[in-house]
């Protein structure tokens, strides 16, 4: 008889979080489970790694199919510590989620919930983060399950390219339109630091799209009542500007001589 899937969840809201549980109940039908999460909020910690502190981890529960840890580290380093502490073998997907907040457009960057799975694929495993636009903290996730479970479903059958994971978002309704396949928006958080004290600022700001009627875009999607479904690759060159900066090459040459 052939194992079940091997499925790794973790996220950035801590492994105490309504995301995270909703996650692991849906991927539980799938195969078995590993949920390695921070012990509390880590919210936009992107690939933030504890290089110098020791991480401690501790197993919380453990049933049939199932185990759950917390860890005193970040999103990435749960993963890590997961791959190379605490498994036996390899997962057949890593996912991240269910984020309390979109991660589309520019704060994928800063995101602890795609961090983790940056940190899985870069390992080529297939990976995918799902996140929601809201910061209740307690949801309806029912809208989001059919396309959580499709996704997953996809991938652990069909695999993804090396280097490529999915990103997925869900606007905050009662009902989805759909899902869309997007690239991600062009946009900005403006006005981000408030003075609230001499010498003291807090994080605030307003999110600025700079391209609203661009309708393959994963905020257009979102703003429209669509989920959104964004594959994202690791590798940042930007291949156009080789040619231009030849003429810089041959510069940096001629004065090296």
């Amino acid at each position: 008889m052939s194992k079940r899937p091997l499925i790794l969840i973790s996220n950035d809201d801590g492994v105490e979080a309504q995301g995270i549980q909703v996650l692991t109940a849906l991927m539980q039908r799938l195969g078995d489970v590993i949920v390695v999460a921070p012990d509390g909020p880590r919210s936009s910690s992107s690939c933030g790694i504890t290089p110098i502190n020791t991480l401690y981890v501790t197993l919380l529960r453990e049933e049939e199919g199932l185990k759950v840890y917390h860890c005193s580290g970040t999103p990435t380093d749960c993963v890590k510590l997961a791959l190379d502490g605490l498994l036996t073998r390899r997962p057949d997907l890593v996912v991240s989620g269910i984020n309390h907040g979109d991660n589309a457009s520019c704060s994928i960057h800063y995101s602890g919930t795609v961090g983790a799975v940056l940190e899985s694929c870069m390992k080529q495993i297939p990976s995918i983060a799902f996140s929601l636009r809201t910061r209740s903290q307690q949801c309806d996730f029912r809208p989001y399950e059919e396309v959580i479970l499709s996704t997953a479903r996809f991938v652990l059958e069909h695999g993804l390219p090396n280097d490529v994971l999915l990103n997925v978002n869900f606007p905050e309704v009662p009902v989805l339109k759909g899902a869309k396949i997007c690239r991600i928006g062009r946009g900005m958080w403006m006005k981000e630091m408030m003075k609230v004290g001499e010498g003291a600022y807090r994080l605030t700001g307003y999110f600025q799209n700079l391209e609203p009627d661009s309708a393959d875009t994963d905020y257009w999607a979102l703003d429209h009542g669509f989920a959104s479904i964004t594959p994202v690759q690791l590798d940042m060159t930007a291949y156009s500007l080789f040619d231009e900066l030849k003429s810089l090459q041959n510069e940096v040459l001629s004065h090296s001589r």
